[in-house]
């Protein structure tokens, strides 16, 4: 039997689908209504209200908590002052993939780390002979996520103790809604405005009551899986064990990936006099790249329809996301029809009228503008569609930041 989140008493009476998936064992809604297309949209003309409760979250204390930290993920955390949030993946010794989440630095010596799995015994390792506690706190905290572009008006209206409107980007903040003490974090998953908030489990009702209430002049919804996850394709953002496999659970070396093959070598910050696991292999990826790297693509939507139509269908790749493995191709010369990556994740973006996807591809066919070919399989037949290597993130607004 799943688990239930805090949130569960309000989301169950509100999901009328009776869609739900195992997120970390907890019931998570995939849709509330029968459809996600109204969910999607609230993210990105009203706002959304996600329970990412299933989050692992774990604290970190003690005066060597920054230097643990620092040594676990790859990102420098001294750069990181008090009321500030870094988003960092952390590798194996090899420089492979274990997992990403936030780090939130409370304080000089507390620090708050989300993940998608169970890291407790990874941290506590990394934590031999440093004068620093690693404890899991997943049951003692409940989330919400507030995304979209009415989100600040809805906590300006009901936060106190807290200036929502001066907030910046990937920082934090303690304060109340009504009488709940919350931690807000302006960060999300789905690329657009938004905040995090964090309060006990004992006040999860009282915070849900609140933001829906007040919420409903700012085009407030409660929003699932489905929605989440066209946003955070839009966004460019990256699903463990979709868009790369973490190297706990790869049960081949090749199907391990590392910071710079996921897109995510911004995130590898050398420190001088300091290593961090992994950081020797990386900088020897640095040196000599590997071939393979992360690349956004757009495909031709006209050609789609086309292969639909050849047998009287519509388009039926438009709409939930997939998150199914498809094969890409080269398009032009010599190397035309060999096979240089995969798709990871993929969907039709309602916002951008373009089909979208994450891929995993040779760096040589990588670079933006670079036409290449993927996988369609209309009725059992598989076909090859054009698509185009674009830049990520594909949908990026200046409020995210602002």
């Amino acid at each position: 039997m799943l688990l239930q989140t805090p949130f569960h008493s309000r989301t169950a009476t509100r999901c009328r689908s009776r869609r739900w998936r195992n997120w970390s064992g907890y019931a998570a809604a995939l849709t509330y209504e029968p459809g996600h297309e109204y969910e999607y949209y609230a993210v990105r003309s009203g706002s959304a209200l996600f329970d990412i409760s299933p989050l692992r979250k774990y604290e970190i204390t003690g005066p060597d908590a920054a230097a643990l930290v620092d040594r676990i993920v790859t990102r420098n955390v001294f750069c990181c002052a008090p009321g500030r949030v870094l988003y960092t993946p952390w590798c194996d010794e090899a420089g492979k993939l274990i997992d990403d989440g936030t780090v939130q630095r409370l304080g000089a010596d507390i620090f708050r780390v989300t993940t998608a799995d169970p890291c407790l015994r990874w941290f506590q390792d990394c934590a031999l002979g440093m004068d620093a506690t690693v404890r899991d706190i997943s049951l003692d905290l409940a989330a919400l996520a507030l995304q979209g572009p009415t989100s600040r008006d809805i906590l300006a209206r009901i936060v106190t103790g807290a200036d929502i409107a001066v907030l910046p980007f990937f920082a934090l903040a303690e304060g109340h809604v009504g009488a709940v003490p919350v931690t807000i974090t302006r960060t999300g998953y789905t690329g657009d405005l938004g905040y995090e908030l964090w309060c006990h489990p004992t006040h999860a009702l009282d915070l849900w009551d609140a933001l829906m209430e007040t919420g409903r002049g700012y085009g407030l919804a409660p929003a699932g899986l489905d929605a989440l996850d066209i946003a955070r394709i839009e966004a460019g953002l990256l699903l463990k064990d979709v868009d790369y496999v973490s190297s706990w659970t790869a049960l081949i070396e090749s199907r391990k990936s590392s910071p710079y093959e996921a897109g995510l070598g911004w995130t590898v910050q050398p420190r001088l006099g300091r290593d961090f696991v992994g950081s020797r292999a990386l900088a020897r990826e640095a040196a000599e790249p590997s071939q393979w790297a992360l690349a956004g693509l757009e495909v031709d939507w006209p050609r789609i329809e086309e292969r639909f139509a050849a047998v009287g269908l519509p388009p039926l790749v438009a709409g939930r996301a997939s998150r199914d493995a498809v094969p890409i191709y080269a398009d032009g010369g010599k190397t035309t029809g060999r096979q240089i990556g995969y798709v990871t994740s993929s969907t039709f973006s309602p916002i951008l009228k373009k089909y979208i996807a994450l891929a995993t591809i040779r760096r040589a066919f990588a670079r933006p503008g670079t036409r290449i070919q993927i996988e369609l399989t209309v009725e059992f037949v598989r076909h090859r569609v054009p698509a185009t290597v674009v830049k990520t993130p594909f949908f990026d607004p200046p409020r995210k930041r602002t």
